[in-house]
């Protein structure tokens, strides 16, 4: 059955601009689906068109005919004295309706016998229950957990909240509506790790259709099963994850290149030989005029491919100070708080020279003052901070500030970097600013392209730690692989703040975890990390289940202690062989590491691995505890 009909829509803004030309695709109920696009492409104006918000020039749109369609970046206005409660309740107005008019039935019925108040009561009461009428507190507090929306917010005024906890109370007011479509519009821009991971899992459960615009690469690959790109007005579609789209991209281009090539050969011979006969019929032969003409007209023909285009990618290098002595970063007991509330206490950590250090946490744990204390915009309650003798910062603050925004780019450069205006010129074209674009002024750029001018500029600066505080929020996906470029050519000290988990797997060897006021600090990649976080799960549950398991008499084995003998044996061996694809796992993993598709196989093959070797290991334990038990 099919969710979601567009076809041949078009929509212009501007008089001859189509946002949208001629647009087709559909969404199969249950299926998830990626909308990518660059920034303008339409795919907003989309949802808008899906939402009922706006309306279209041209083509046809449907819904499936009783579905709802809820969507996340649409925040409802509510009444000035609605707390974020209110707000989360209003998910159930049916249900409270329902139990409204079956307590006035019940006081109706107690004074009169008509069997139709009965009937109706029944149906009510039916409906209310399969409705989960009997469990709406329960599954209030389960999505509030799970997107951290704690006590202390459900009492707040939803008015008072930030735009990031809005979207984070309308997307659980939508949750609990259980609607069939979901819109998610750049669903985790506001979400921590935990929120995102727990958003994820929601929707590997959900039961309707999904169709979601996200720059976020690691959400679309655990989300999409398809990705609908938009592209000059019109879609491309791939039938698969993100990782997926990435490379059938590429492949699309590369067979698009060597097709527009071997057309340009074949043209340019047949051009040569239509320019011979042209020469040779200038002496009066109209045959050999006509086959000239006849040779045109066939190029014209095989002239069908334009020349395939993709983004140009960073001409730039850091201009890196060079780092002497192993010393980087000393912290010693170091303390914060605000308003009286601890936000870390007894951190201790040491960097030296090369190390790239993911600081991660959830939402308001401090990790953005953990910087600021760094950086020595903010002084410590107590403890020290010492950098290294020939230490140079430089920083890319999540919100970025320019002193005097008015100005065009270039003489931003020019005031701020003291160069010429050629040289200005050309430090802004190695960052894809080109053209007129040079002289807008700073206030017209998109958070993307102020992200890369701030990067331009800290280019020019010698420096050999690089601090980064969330790079890649709310940009495009070309915005965070620019940065990403710009990241991979620097080789000093990386210290960064990011939910990104795309971009923390690629760049992390150090992981700081910020939480309950400590820092645990893990030495390894961020899947690494994953990993060993699983294994304690893993180590935590069956110890706490232990206890509530009844103790039993344990049956004989057949076959006395000699059988036992066996089987350890047999346990052991087991044991061995998978550690020792264990290994070969992990050699296969250092040889694919720039190939992203195959690590991601790796990994997953690790993954199941250590399941595996963990159910060896507990089959070993009990065997061999039952075979001394046997003996003694």
């Amino acid at each position: 059955m099919i969710d979601i009909s567009v076809s041949n829509l078009s929509k212009e803004f501007e008089v001859g601009k189509k946002i949208l030309n001629g647009l087709t695709f559909q969404v199969d109920q249950g299926e998830r689906v990626g909308l990518l696009g660059k920034n303008g492409a339409g795919k907003t104006t989309v949802f808008k068109i899906l939402t009922g918000e706006l309306d279209w020039d041209e083509g046809e749109v449907r819904i499936a005919p009783g579905k709802g369609v809820g969507l996340i970046s649409q925040i409802p206005v509510y009444p000035p004295t609605y707390t974020v409660e209110d707000v989360l309740q209003t998910a159930f107005d049916r249900l409270h309706a329902m139990e409204a008019e079956m307590a006035e039935l019940a006081g109706r019925m107690g004074s009169d016998s008509d069997p139709a108040l009965l009937k109706r009561y029944d149906a009510l009461t039916a409906a209310f229950e399969a409705g989960g009428g009997y469990d709406t507190q329960t599954e209030l507090n389960k999505v509030c957990n799970g997107l951290e929306i704690s006590p202390d917010m459900r009492g707040q005024l939803f008015s008072s909240l930030s735009g990031g906890e809005k979207t984070r109370v309308n997307l659980a007011r939508l949750i609990l509506e259980d609607t069939d479509i979901l819109l998610l519009d750049e669903p985790t821009n506001h979400l921590d790790l935990r929120a995102t991971e727990w958003l994820e899992e929601y929707l590997d459960r959900y039961k309707g259709t999904v169709l979601a615009i996200s720059h976020d690469r690691w959400f679309l690959d655990r989300v999409v099963r398809r990705i609908i790109e938009i592209q000059d007005g019109r879609a491309e579609f791939y039938a698969g994850n993100y990782s997926f789209y990435v490379v059938e991209k590429e492949q699309r281009y590369q067979e698009k290149l060597k097709q527009y090539e071997k057309e340009q050969a074949k043209i340019a011979q047949l051009e040569k030989a239509a320019e011979q006969l042209r020469i040779w019929a200038y002496s009066g032969n109209d045959k050999i005029f006509k086959r000239a003409q006849s040779m045109e007209k066939r190029i014209e023909r095989i002239r069908t491919t334009d020349k395939p285009t993709k983004e140009r990618r960073l001409d730039m290098r850091f201009g890196e100070s060079e780092f002497r002595g192993d010393e980087v970063l000393t912290v010693k007991e170091l303390k914060k708080s605000f308003d009286g509330r601890v936000l870390f206490d007894h951190v201790n950590l040491e960097v030296v020279g090369g190390e790239r250090i993911a600081l991660l946490g959830d939402n308001g744990t401090g990790k953005s003052t953990l910087l600021k204390l760094l950086l020595g915009e903010e002084e410590p309650d107590s403890g020290k901070i010492r950098m290294g003798p020939t230490v140079k910062i430089g920083c890319l603050p999540q919100i970025i500030h320019f002193a005097h925004p008015e100005r065009n780019l270039v003489d931003t450069m020019i005031y701020d970097q003291d160069c010429s205006t050629q040289t200005a010129r050309n430090r802004l074209a190695a960052f894809n600013f080109r053209g007129e674009d040079v002289f807008k002024p700073v206030s017209a750029l998109s958070g993307g392209e102020q992200s890369r001018l701030r990067l331009c500029m800290l280019m020019d600066e010698k420096i050999n730690l690089l601090i980064l505080d969330e790079p890649t929020n709310h940009l495009d996906v070309a915005s965070r692989e620019w940065i990403e470029e710009a990241v991979e050519s620097y080789e000093g000290n990386l210290l960064f703040v990011s939910h990104d988990r795309y971009f923390i797997n690629r760049f992390a060897t150090r992981i700081w975890m910020l939480e309950d006021g400590r820092i645990n600090d893990f030495r390894g990649t961020f899947e690494e990390y994953r990993a060993a976080q699983e294994r304690k799960l893993q180590a935590a549950a069956p110890a706490k289940a232990e206890p509530e398991k009844p103790k039993k008499e344990k049956p004989r084995r057949p076959g006395g202690t000699k059988e036992l003998e066996k089987q350890v044996a047999a346990a052991e061996r087991a044991v061995a062989k998978a550690e020792e694809r264990q290994y070969e796992l992990s050699l296969k993993a250092e040889e694919v590491a720039s190939n992203y598709l195959e690590l991601q196989k790796v990994y997953e093959e690790q993954k199941a691995l250590e399941e595996e070797i963990a159910a060896l290991y507990t089959r070993w334990e009990t065997l061999a505890a039952e075979l001394e038990e046997a003996k003694g």
